[in-house]
């Protein structure tokens, strides 16, 4: 069975009244339109027109199939869709810009995450919205869950507890588990910056950023960027730089004070960007125009906070050479969807155990690698609509996989 793209709502549905009479929602917003009855439905991929098909669809033929499995348990990838599905599983507590909201109001983008995994990636995936936050029982949930799917993606689960959850599930599960929210955006980030570099001739050594925020996607950037080579690297938080000196950090904190600030920075935000060449903002909030101004010269503003960037692109090209926002109305978005498809693709084509840092890498380099010759300031990430991105980082991590050992095919 396949995860089909499509709305499955009809006409006279789209008329009906709620709420004893009151207008409908579709009626003046289009978003309410397209979502109703759910923007996904299930799809057959073998016929059952016959008693025949019947047969070899359903009993007795299944029992063979279901007997082989239970003497050869391998044989579940080749004999049922365990190897081309993937889990979009959430808590409902870190839903985009909107916060705990629950389970319930967290499907809509759960499903819009599964369509994109099917449209970029050619990837089915299951929306799972779980009615718990606690770590134990998210934890074991999934566990149970899991020889259902090749993969399982871990979306909008607020942090410090996403860090755990994603930790312990690759202990438990032999197959791949991924937070989106960490590592889909640190690899294109470093798509983008790498990009950047190359565009005003330097290397990412001899580059000094700073990363506005300390949740799931600062703490994965940071982590990638030294993982890449990056000169140095700090990140701020509410309280200032994320430093060794400081008594006040979580554990993920004191961990991430020990990889990054080796130039042992403290203070603000805003000292901490005076002559830096790289600013990263996965916090929201906004940065003062002075702290922006004080950058070095050439420097690069990826200002990802939707919809509201930390700096407004307007600012930034007055004193930024490349220009990165996580809006789609701006060139250079930093896009998740340039990554999180083509990353399970090639990790469920080699059936890996696991997504590992080196695959990560090489998803980014990848995606860097396809804007080729058409580098610009205006174009350092390519679009998510151009067909050759998944392919590319398909093909890359796959070959990572392999060459990791974490590949079983």
């Amino acid at each position: 069975m396949a995860a089909e793209i499509v709305n499955p709502r009809s006409d006279s549905d789209a008329n009906t009244e709620q709420d004893g009479g009151a207008e409908p929602l579709d009626s003046f917003d289009p978003a309410f339109a397209l979502h109703r009855g759910g923007k996904m439905a299930v799809q057959a991929t073998v016929p059952v027109r016959d008693k025949d098909d019947l047969s070899l669809a359903y009993t007795p033929g299944v029992a063979k199939v279901c007997s082989a499995i239970a003497d050869q348990p391998d044989l579940v990838h080749d004999y049922t869709w365990k190897s081309s599905v993937v889990a979009v599983v959430t808590d409902g507590t870190a839903v985009l810009g909107l916060g705990d909201i629950g389970p319930e109001a967290s499907l809509p983008v759960m499903e819009g995450k599964a369509i994109l995994f099917k449209q970029f990636g050619g990837v089915d995936a299951v929306p799972i919205a779980l009615s718990c936050t606690d770590v134990d029982e998210i934890v074991e949930t999934v566990v149970r869950l899991s020889p259902s799917f090749g993969g399982v993606n871990l979306e909008d689960i607020s942090a410090p507890r996403c860090f755990e959850i994603e930790r312990r599930l690759q202990e438990r599960v032999d197959i791949p588990v991924f937070h989106d929210d960490q590592h889909g955006t640190a690899v294109v980030t470093l798509a983008a910056l790498r990009n950047a570099a190359r565009l005003s001739g330097r290397s990412l050594g001899e580059l000094r950023a700073v990363i506005s925020g300390a949740g799931a996607a600062g703490v994965a950037i940071a982590r990638m960027l030294v993982e890449a080579g990056i000169g140095d690297v700090a990140v701020t938080d509410r309280k200032g730089v994320v430093s060794r000196d400081r008594e006040d950090l979580t554990s993920v904190k004191r961990e991430l004070a020990e990889f990054t600030n080796k130039a042992g920075l403290s203070g603000s935000l805003e000292s901490a960007l005076v002559g830096a060449d790289v600013f990263i903002g996965v916090s929201g909030g906004t940065v003062p125009e002075p702290a922006v101004a004080s950058m070095a010269e050439g420097a690069f503003v990826f200002a990802m906070a939707n919809p509201n960037p930390e700096v407004h692109p307007d600012v930034a090209h007055k004193y930024a050479a490349v220009v990165a926002t996580g809006r789609s109305d701006f060139p250079n978005q930093i896009n998740n969807v340039l990554a999180f498809p083509g990353i399970f693709a090639g990790a469920l084509q080699v059936r890996a155990s696991r997504i590992t840092e080196g695959m990560k890498l090489a998803a980014a380099e990848a995606l860097a690698a396809v804007v080729g010759d058409d580098l610009a300031a205006d174009y350092v990430i390519p679009s998510p609509f151009d067909d050759r991105v998944a392919p590319a980082v398909t093909a890359a991590v796959a070959a990572a996989a392999r060459a990791e050992g974490v590949a079983r095919r």
